[in-house]
């Protein structure tokens, strides 16, 4: 990457806890260091500045090129509207700058690296580190973007297959459902003995801090069944190597390597109708079924 010529701007989602937001400025000087030859900037979707719009102008500045990166581990609303609209707005303020836009972290084999990872160290904690008697509880955020949860639930899937774990159950903060407790009610009637809750969160924050409360309060409903509760992932060394890839995919060119919700005009008619935007279809055969939608919608 020539740091003459290209701008690699990296999307955070912002947190109202300050501790999450200086994890990953953190974690960007660490890269800086990997990359001394790179530009690397920060900015976030919301609770923290810079701002998106900010950050997405400021990137410009000096650069032919800003290659945008969402540090996102799903897409839902952020990845797939917000930031596409804000690259369109940077463009008007950037005549002549090129944006691209990198997808998220995605659901892929680096990330459950990372989950297998922390789940051996969650068993390490553990009296009788046996996974036949103990259930993994993949915990993420939640949307009500159902792609994004599907992404969750194959991370739980091939958690499932990758180790000697009968039973790997998912479940959410917030949005959607089932919560944390329902899903150790089932496994306590299934006769887990212990309960290992994995994070599916890549940075600290308010959200993190209620799931050690959740898990403590487990702990005095469930007497008799051990809980172990992993960490968020943090400034982990594949993080980097799937960023990195991201920005060597969109320098080549490669076929794929850029969202493709940066313009993508069903993207802008959901906008306009006030729906959220799913990439669980293809572009080509869905946007009929929008326009059937919005038809509909009209004549109610």
């Amino acid at each position: 990457m020539s740091s003459t010529t290209d701008t690699l701007l990296l999307v955070g989602h912002g947190s109202r806890e300050a501790s999450g937001n200086q994890e990953i400025q953190v974690f960007v000087e660490q890269w800086r260091a990997r990359r001394p030859d790179w530009r690397i900037e920060l900015c976030f979707i919301e609770f923290a500045s810079p701002s998106l719009h900010d950050g997405l102008v400021s990137a410009a500045q000096g650069a032919r090129r800003v290659l945008v990166l969402p540090l996102i581990l799903n897409a839902a609303g952020h990845v797939k509207m917000e930031i596409p609209e804000a690259i369109e707005h940077a463009r008007e303020h950037a005549p002549g700058v090129e944006y691209l836009y990198g997808p998220h972290l995605t659901a892929c084999d680096p990330i459950l690296l990372i989950l297998r990872r922390r789940l051996r160290q969650a068993m390490a904690a553990l009296d009788m580190p046996d996974p036949t008697t103990t259930g993994v509880v993949l915990l993420g955020r939640g949307s009500s973007d159902r792609a994004a949860n599907g992404d969750m639930a194959k991370m739980a899937r091939w958690l499932q297959e990758e180790t000697d774990h009968e039973l790997v159950d998912l479940a959410f903060t917030g949005i959607t459902y089932p919560r944390l407790e329902r899903v150790v009610q089932r496994q306590a009637l299934l006769g887990i003995k212990q309960v290992i809750v994995l994070p599916y969160y890549l940075y600290t924050g308010t959200l993190m801090q209620r799931i050690q409360r959740q898990v403590e309060h487990l702990r005095g409903q469930y007497p008799q069944m051990r809980f172990a509760c992993g960490t968020q992932f943090g400034l982990e060394p594949e993080i980097f190597e799937l960023l990195e890839q991201r920005a060597a995919d969109l320098q080549a060119g490669k076929p794929d390597s850029k969202m493709p919700c940066d313009g993508c005009s069903l993207r802008e008619l959901a906008h306009d109708l006030g729906h959220g935007h799913s990439h669980a279809h293809t572009h080509q055969q869905a946007v009929p079924v929008l326009l059937q939608g919005a038809l509909a919608e009209a004549l109610a």
